[in-house]
């Protein structure tokens, strides 16, 4: 007999997975601990868990994976083909469609480039305060893309509007904005990518409490902090509207003590993602304003829609780039955004993405 954790490592699902199609009676294992509710399989169904990993992967509806398992064993495999061949031609028309739609939109970006180009072709002066400057990329640098196929998230976005610098970071999966006043900008608003080496060399000029100088010179931005300085070429790339991303105030909120919360992430309950790769806590807001750790267990009988599942690993990057004793977490929905806000600072916080539980 294989337990969940050797299937889902020989199969290619993760153990969410099997749980999901144990409940959904695609894949049942061969017997349940009647204690414990641990699953069990036979080493027979390693092929049939493994056939369901490779049609899970092409996108097949559960609704065919079910006839596709019930038919791959018999001696007729015409059905399977048919399954096989139909859905391969929905995937062919799909992406026949997709491309249409692409062009249309490569169309409208090429409209909107020279309306893009406007907000980082620019000569601004300014001056801010070195720890306000510190303390928003400190903020911020945690959820900085390395992801070589995203070029444009492999930086700080500096968005200069007003009397306001926003200071702006994401990897899809987390968005962190800090805020900074700055002097001696009286122009529109003014956005340049800078790259992640020279926002930390920026951040390493940061020390004193004088005000620092930035400039802005077309494609090169420059920092000054007395006679030292960081300079280099800002990313030739747009970066996302930030702005459109940002969550409304969510209707559960809760005031966390950072270091006990932190104890309780690193010690509680997790569960593991489809790919088996990545922890994640489930959390809920309760009505008195405090925060659950659900637990990782088969029986559903206490699951409800207020859990949202998040990385723990990104969590606690984002309470540490907090840096406050306590922050706010506000939560909406589970497929809605997490958001981690300073209670003294509305200017300051960072999002993260909720991870999807199949169950």
């Amino acid at each position: 007999m294989r337990s969940i954790g050797e299937m889902a490592r020989d199969s290619g699902l993760g153990v969410s997975a099997l749980r999901f199609y144990d409940r959904a009676g695609v894949l049942v294992p061969a017997w349940v601990d009647p204690v414990s509710g641990y699953r069990w399989y036979e080493p027979g169904q390693l092929e049939e868990a493994r056939l369901l990993a490779r049609v899970r992967r092409a996108g097949m509806p559960l609704a065919d994976i079910r006839l596709v398992l019930a038919s791959w064993s018999g001696t007729d495999t015409d059905l399977v083909r048919k399954l096989l061949t139909a859905h391969l031609r929905r995937l062919e028309l799909g992406l026949s469609d997709a491309r249409s739609e692409f062009s249309a939109l490569r169309a409208l970006l090429d409209q909107r480039e020279n309306l893009m180009t406007s907000l980082r072709v620019a000569t601004v002066r300014l001056t801010i305060a070195a720890p306000e400057l510190a303390a928003a990329l400190d903020t911020v640098r945690f959820a900085a893309s390395t992801d070589p196929e995203l070029p444009m998230l492999g930086g700080v976005l500096f968005d200069i509007e007003g009397e306001n610098l926003h200071v702006v970071a994401t990897d899809r999966y987390r968005l962190a904005v800090a805020r900074a006043a700055v002097d001696g900008h009286d122009g529109g608003r003014v956005q340049v990518i800078v790259p992640t080496p020279l926002a930390d060399a920026m951040r390493a000029l940061l020390h004193g409490g004088e005000p620092v100088r930035l400039s802005l010179d077309g494609d090169r931005v420059t920092l000054e902090a007395g006679d030292r300085q960081a300079a280099g070429r800002c990313l030739d790339h747009d970066f996302p509207d930030y702005r459109r991303l940002l969550p409304q105030t969510g209707d559960r909120r809760a005031l966390v003590e950072v270091a006990d919360f932190r104890k309780a992430l690193e010690t509680g309950p997790v569960r593991s993602d489809e790919t088996g790769t990545h922890d994640l806590s489930v959390l809920r807001v309760e009505k008195d304003g405090t925060v659950t750790l659900c637990p990782d267990g088969d029986d559903g009988a206490n699951r409800d829609h207020d859990r949202v599942a998040v990385n723990r690993e990104f969590l606690l990057d984002a309470l540490a780039a907090g840096a406050r004793d306590r922050l706010v977490l506000e939560l909406t929905a589970p497929t809605a955004p997490i958001a981690i806000r300073r209670p003294d600072d509305e200017g300051g916080f960072s999002i993260l993405m909720p991870v999807r539980l199949e169950d």
